[in-house]
């Protein structure tokens, strides 16, 4: 359908309803999406009930009709109280369910043709996210509704793992491989966190997470939470075994854009808009402190394998590589943390990462190479050449020994990290009448 007949199907279905009365589209699903969906979704579907779209709503679960249920749960007037576990919904949250329901609960969706089959594509997709496994034998790759998993070797394609979210921009695997967390989003509508057993190739849970994208979305040494920045500004923080949010943090002036837990999953960083680099208690979920003196935005960052160590980058082309342990008392205006900075880039930062033995820092973006360098004295060891265009992501092997980085251009690279060689370039999707 085309976006114009979308508007539209939207503007007439939108006709019926009056100015009072609540919109299922731009009132009822937004709460529905970050109160209801974590637990009541395709993926874990509690007591039967699949609250993610309208025709779930109106079918019901278990328990019978939602429309007749739902308000009595929300307000703890059923038992047990919805959401369980969690913060009772606002009293203004409270009326606009009801006040929908009370109105007739029309859907005012906006027409879509959903899809129907894999993704099928036309030209290589822009590559935002890619990861290897920790056994280095696949590497997954963020593409159009879904993680394409491919053989690290052959570049040939394993498995594909079809999402929700239009695209995926993070994907992060537990030490032991079990767990494969990707998270994204489709724009203005939703964000999402998908939870896979990239083995089975089965997915164990669906979080929508909020009304839009969420971003740089990473997973705790220990496997058991996920922390994501959202566009209005705030960090959530999610179980990975229950998929249930465990809190939220509201210390950034704008979006948060990155983040990465510490050594002991006890701290994480978050990076973003605001240039700030801020440092949160995972297991209370407080704001700490800034790690950071304030310069141009950030966007990405990624943490010493051994060590609570950082490096950050973004809009100002430097790479700076901070410690997260203030080693003294400082004095007004003094950086005690801050390590050293890297070189200057050829533009903006937007991907970051450190090699398993700790000795070998990443940095792309803007420009079309990455550079490695040595983490201890600074010095620029090589230089990966090949992209045409800005480059979004980049992925040591688990024995660091290559580096895959992906972008723009929609073709995944392959680099040996000892000189800098390109060893091998594949596009990560089949391709409909075109030349892979």
């Amino acid at each position: 359908m085309h976006w114009g007949c979308k508007v539209t199907v939207f503007i007439a279905s939108s006709a019926v309803l009056s100015a009072a009365d609540p919109s299922y589209y731009r009132d009822v699903q937004p709460v529905l999406q970050k109160n209801c969906v974590s637990c009541h979704q395709p993926a874990m579907k509690s007591s039967g009930l699949d609250l993610t779209t309208f025709e779930g709503v109106k079918t019901g679960g278990k328990r019978g009709n939602a429309l007749s249920l739902i308000v009595g749960y929300i307000t703890g007037e059923n038992k047990p109280p919805m959401p369980l576990g969690a913060p009772p919904l606002s009293k203004e949250e409270v009326a606009l369910v009801r006040d929908w329901i009370k109105a007739g609960a029309r859907d005012d969706s906006p027409a879509e043709t959903a899809p129907t089959g894999p993704v099928i594509y036309h030209q290589p997709p822009v590559i935002s996210a890619l990861r290897f496994s920790p056994d280095g034998k696949w590497i997954a790759v963020g593409a159009n509704r879904e993680v394409v998993l491919h053989d690290a070797n052959s570049g040939e394609i394993v498995k594909r793992l079809p999402g929700k979210a239009d695209r995926i921009l993070s994907l992060a695997f537990s030490s032991d491989g079990a767990l494969l967390v990707a998270a994204g989003g489709t724009p203005a509508r939703f964000g999402e966190i998908q939870l896979w057993d990239p083995h089975g190739g089965t997915q164990l849970k669906s979080i929508l997470a909020g009304s839009d994208t969420v971003f740089g979305a990473s997973l705790s040494p220990d496997g058991k939470k996920v922390a994501a920045g959202y566009t209005d500004n705030t960090l959530h923080v999610f179980d990975t075994t229950t998929g249930r949010e465990l809190y939220k943090i509201a210390s950034h002036e704008n979006w948060p854009l990155a983040t990465v837990f510490g050594v002991d999953s006890k701290r994480f960083v978050s990076v973003g808009r605001d240039r700030a680099a801020k440092l949160v208690d995972a297991e209370k979920g407080q704001f700490l402190e800034n790690v950071n003196q304030l310069r141009g935005e950030l966007s990405a960052v990624a943490r010493h394998p051994k060590k609570d160590e950082i490096v950050i980058g973004g809009e100002d082309r430097v790479p700076y590589l901070y410690m997260l342990d203030r080693p003294r008392n400082i004095k007004v205006g003094e950086e005690a943390t801050l390590i050293r900075k890297l070189d200057t880039q050829d533009g903006a930062i937007f991907a970051l990462d450190w090699s398993s033995d700790g000795h070998v820092i990443a940095v792309a973006g803007a420009a079309p190479q990455v550079n490695l360098y040595d983490s201890e004295s600074g010095a620029k060891l090589s230089t990966c050449t090949g992209h045409s265009a800005g480059i979004y992501a980049v992925a040591f092997s688990p024995v660091g020994s290559r580096l895959a980085t992906g972008g723009f251009d929609g073709r995944i690279r392959i680099y040996s990290t000892g000189d800098g060689k390109l060893l091998r370039a594949f596009v990560p999707v089949p391709l409909e009448g075109a030349l892979q």
